[in-house]
């Protein structure tokens, strides 16, 4: 560590000037992880031991020596989100709440599922333990069910609802990690919350529509208070033909929210999923911390890839054999992709196999290579889990392997183990999570919310493979997955902490707290804007108290599904009210949190929201509204712009009219509506859009 020059000078500039000459531009900021700038000049960077050495030669570096760790640090995800174990909490009333997880199944052995400390379950608790062959509940996992013929019990043989159920509401659990990787304390939004597990997906077979609608049936009779659901489904034709849709509406009629994931299926705009109005639909935001691996080839250039990957060569360099190469009975094109059945077992032993397709690694792997030098085809921004030493690279950087071992007469690599980094960027969303606009309810925005789904560590089922490959016989207490799926339960905790300190809230007050106490999100890696991560990343501490909600009936949701052409007689028998339709409320007036319209490309138009808001926060307050930013594009006025509340419960009304000449042929506009009374800021993401949605 050198003093730091007293002349004009940019340490972290120079800093990373310094490991471009070291790695190369593309990847020199991932790797750099603090600048120290203040009383001496130094920085920290992942590198290769080889790398450390060559920087230790530089002229003006003073010394090089690795860090080590002194204790352990708690999970990336939760406290990225502000939401530390210090958190304002109650316990006493959070173990009276109850998370229901449809997923596939739950492993009842797990540390995040002990119950030491519990007491019995809540009074309220209607339901059973019905978790079939070898399953127990207790205090904490206080009720299972499974639906499927194929199951035998609620157990989980995959570790995707172990996963989710472990991030809602697991127990604090000291020293996790997955074999030394995202080492520290893993545990839940609500570690003293209790767990129901109902098994409706199951492996080989999936979930189906019959099985989820029987365990909203069963959940909303047991008492739970929140519904985690990570499935989604692409291309929803209509709510009423989609079981999440039409069970979530009956637990919102009963109190209970429901928080399900937005899909997938992304980067493409209308691929969003769980639309409905009446559920949180979440996507996928990154953490700041991602998970990077190197290879060394053996002439020396070091390139950066994606896995999840604990194996190391120990500085052993293998030959590399190309997919095309390595196979006799496949044509080609299929070979270089390393498909099922292509790579000859006898020709890749002890050597690494270079796959056109990021799959070629687990046919790589079943052939018994020694490891995997992949495209990443799949997803240009998640480390995956690998059966073993395997790496997925950028296509540039790939090509330059494969141009490589053309060169070279005996091409050889090292794969070394994977590293955690420090992504500056984060939060975004990255390219897997689904995004709007809705393909069937125009002016409504989705998704609602964003929270940590990349790369989180979880609780896992011990039988299952966490690569997900049947010949991975790995067994593992945590593991790391993406996906919306690992977003959805962070929403649900945050679901279920809100209310301990507001049990008597109504969904739709809950759902307007989390979304309307969301952090603005960065547009740079997210030109997609709201229908990307709708209102903003989860901030759960102030969600607990948001000063004001936007409250929506049971009655109000089916005044809108009047007003979008639902038959009456149909939403009599869904509702059990008499409904004639004479009442309709269009989408854009719904009393939503947030302010959507659909404008044809081109055409002038004017557009007003109609909003009331309740007092939760201070008996007397005044807030004051402000819009910002103010796009060109658009106008906007409110009306009025201060409200004046004298008491709790208060209800006030406003307007909102945006208009404009004509928006850009599938373009998004947004801006905010914030009220605030100095101590709160309730914010509503405006947007305007001419996207065509799919459909």
């Amino acid at each position: 560590m050198g003093t730091l020059p007293e002349d004009e000078y940019s340490p972290p500039s120079h800093h990373l000037k310094m490991l471009q000459k070291l790695v190369g531009s593309n990847y020199a900021s991932t790797l750099l992880i603090r600048s120290y700038t203040r009383s001496f000049n130094g920085f920290a960077a992942k590198l290769s031991q080889a790398e450390s050495q060559k920087l230790e030669n530089m002229a003006e570096v003073v010394s090089v020596f690795p860090s080590k760790i002194h204790e352990l640090t708690t999970t990336r995800s939760w406290d990225f989100v502000g939401f530390g174990e210090s958190a304002k909490r109650d316990s006493v009333k959070e173990s009276d709440i109850v998370v229901g997880v449809f997923d596939s199944g739950i492993w009842p052995e797990s540390e995040s599922f002990d119950d030491k400390g519990f007491g019995p379950p809540p009074k309220k608790w209607r339901g059973s333990c019905r978790g079939g062959q070898n399953f127990t509940c207790n205090n904490k996992l206080i009720g299972a069910r499974f639906y499927n013929k194929f199951s035998v019990s609620a157990r989980d043989d995959e570790g995707h609802g172990t996963h989710t159920a472990s991030t809602a509401a697991g127990n604090v659990v000291q020293a996790a990690s997955f074999y030394g990787l995202a080492q520290g304390t893993a545990r839940g939004g609500v570690p003293s919350a209790r767990l129901a597990a109902y098994k409706v997906c199951v492996k080989d077979f999936g979930c189906s529509d019959v099985d989820i609608l029987a365990a909203f049936d069963d959940a909303i009779s047991d008492g739970v208070d929140v519904i985690s659901i990570s499935i989604s489904r692409n291309f929803v034709t209509s709510l009423l033909s989609n079981s999440a849709a039409i069970g979530s509406f009956h637990a919102m009629s009963r109190g209970i929210i429901t928080v399900g994931s937005a899909g997938n299926f992304g980067p493409e705009q209308g691929t969003v999923a769980n639309i409905s109005p009446w559920m949180v639909t979440v996507a996928a935001s990154a953490t700041d911390r991602r998970f990077v691996d190197r290879v060394v080839l053996g002439n020396g250039k070091a390139l950066t890839g994606l896995s999840v990957n604990p194996a190391n060569f120990n500085g052993t360099k293998f030959p590399i054999v190309y997919g095309q190469n390595v196979s006799r009975k496949c044509p080609e094109s299929q070979a270089s992709y390393c498909d099922s059945g292509c790579v000859d077992r006898d020709m890749v032993k002890g050597k690494i196999v270079l796959c056109d397709n990021f799959q070629g690694n687990q046919e790589a792997y079943l052939a018994g290579a020694t490891g995997a030098i992949v495209q990443n085809t799949v997803s240009e921004d998640v480390a995956f889990v690998l059966p073993f030493p395997a790496s997925s690279l950028a296509s540039e950087d790939y090509e330059s392997i494969k141009s490589y071992i053309k060169s070279d007469e005996k091409p050889q690599a090292e794969i070394l183990r994977t590293e955690e980094v420090v992504d500056r960027e984060a939060p975004y969303v990255p390219s897997f999570s689904s995004r709007g606009p809705s393909s069937i309810i125009q002016n409504l925005l989705k998704p609602d919310v964003s929270a940590p789904g990349l790369e989180i560590l979880a609780a896992f089922s011990p039988i299952g493979s966490p690569s997900s490959n049947p010949e991975d016989k790995r067994s593992v207490k945590f593991s790391v997955l993406s996906g919306t799926s690992m977003a959805c339960p962070h929403v649900s905790g945050v679901a279920a902490y809100v209310k301990t300190f507001h049990p008597d809230w109504s969904p739709s007050a809950i759902k307007s707290a989390i979304m309307t106490t969301a952090t603005p999100m960065n547009l740079t890696r997210n030109p997609e804007q709201e229908f990307a991560y709708g209102s903003g990343q989860i901030n759960p501490t102030k969600a607990s108290d948001p000063g004001l909600v936007y409250e929506v009936e049971t009655e109000d949701y089916l005044k809108m599904l009047c007003a979008e052409g639902f038959d009456s007689g149909l939403l009599t028998k869904i509702s059990g009210q008499n409904i004639n339709c004479s009442d309709r409320t269009e989408v854009k007036d719904l009393n939503y949190p947030t302010m959507t319209a659909f404008s044809s490309a081109l055409v002038p138009f004017n557009i007003t929201f109609r909003r009331t808001v309740t007092n939760v926060g201070f008996p007397n307050s005044t807030y004051k509204a402000n819009v910002a930013p103010l796009p060109s594009e658009i106008q906007i006025s409110v009306e009025p712009e201060v409200l004046k509340f004298g008491f709790l419960k208060e209800t006030k009304s406003f307007v909102v009219t945006i208009s404009g000449k004509g928006l850009k042929d599938g373009s998004v506009v947004s801006s905010s509506l914030v009220w605030s009374d100095g101590s709160h800021s309730v914010r509503s993401p405006i947007v305007a859009y001419s996207i065509k949605p799919l459909g």
